[in-house]
């Protein structure tokens, strides 16, 4: 839903050996935290670790080549892995666990932390990471050949933004039906922000209000109430507004919420430096099937002052 939709020298025979598990491959992609980010910023590049090799039972080596675009500052070591950096051509960082002991078991997961200066020219940036496992590899380092491909083995990828667009993913966004006469309803969603964030605002021409509440208990009394300086979106943690929580109230409707309808809706963030941002959704009237709606209209519940 988000908008817009981008030395330690590898041999071919490593390539090779990627290449003999793409039969069978895991789905174990190691991944960026989806959500993109700022054209010309600092950046935070934690790759996700999530599952060994196929047939192995743990990854002991995480290779990460640097692509044009990111201008490696630190690579961040890891306890009981020895680090290698390669600076000259893009760039190379490499993890590699001292022994059995410290390797990354399958069922865990992990990240592996790089940081840089991301390119000022908004498009994706591809991040080819060699998984090194007790048994075998995997090269992740395909890069879709056109829209809508899905390679086996998947290049990591970072959406470079451009200015005013909101490094933020956003994810199972819906909005309450309503009934005859109701004049405010509920919008929930999941939202994560790879490099911090805060929520401090939103508009849509369906609703002449749309703020950020909270609903809490207060000793024996649910209330709700408007958060004035927005909600807090920590790096890389996924913040949910749902029923009962944190969610967005849209008052003043100007239409009923239909079920099966959609309604646009802007977002409006802020990042730590102040600098707004803003993300463009067309947001579904109904609950998805995953989510649970337990049918509560919060907007009848009074919303005492501060």
């Amino acid at each position: 839903m988000t908008a817009p939709k981008t030395g330690l020298g590898l041999s071919g025979s490593l390539l090779a050996a990627a290449a003999l598990l793409a039969g069978g491959h895991a789905h174990a992609h190691i991944t960026l935290p989806p959500g993109g980010a700022a054209a010309g910023s600092d950046y935070e590049a934690a790759f996700r670790v999530g599952h060994a090799c196929k047939g192995a039972t743990a990854t002991t080596g995480v290779d990460v080549r640097l692509p044009k675009g990111f201008t490696l500052s630190e690579a961040v070591p890891r306890k009981s892995w020895k680090l290698d950096v390669q600076k000259s051509g893009d760039g190379e960082v490499r993890w590699t666990a001292d022994g059995p002991a410290s390797a990354l078991p399958a069922a865990e997961r992990a990240e592996f932390i790089v940081r840089g200066k991301l390119t000022a020219t908004p498009g994706p940036l591809w991040f080819k990471v060699l998984q090194t496992c007790d048994t075998g590899s995997a090269d992740w380092a395909q890069v879709p050949a056109a829209a809508g491909d899905k390679p086996d083995f998947p290049a990591a990828r970072l959406d470079v933004l451009p200015p005013g667009v909101a490094a933020v993913d956003v994810k199972d966004a819906w909005v309450r039906q309503t009934v005859p006469g109701q004049s405010g309803t509920g919008l929930f969603m999941k939202l994560t922000a790879p490099s911090g964030a805060r929520l401090v605002g939103a508009s849509t021409p369906a609703a002449g209000i749309a703020e950020v509440h909270e609903m809490k208990m207060e000793g024996d009394t649910m209330k709700m109430r408007e958060l004035p300086k927005g909600l807090e979106l920590p790096p890389r943690q996924t913040v949910e507004l749902k029923s009962g929580g944190y969610h967005m109230m849209l008052m003043d409707l100007k239409q009923p919420m239909r079920k099966g309808e959609s309604i646009p809706m802007t977002l409006k963030f802020q990042d730590a430096k102040g600098a707004t941002s803003e993300l463009q959704l067309t947001v579904p009237v109904g609950a998805p099937a995953a989510a649970k709606d337990d049918g509560h209209m919060h907007m009848s519940m009074p919303m005492p002052p501060r």
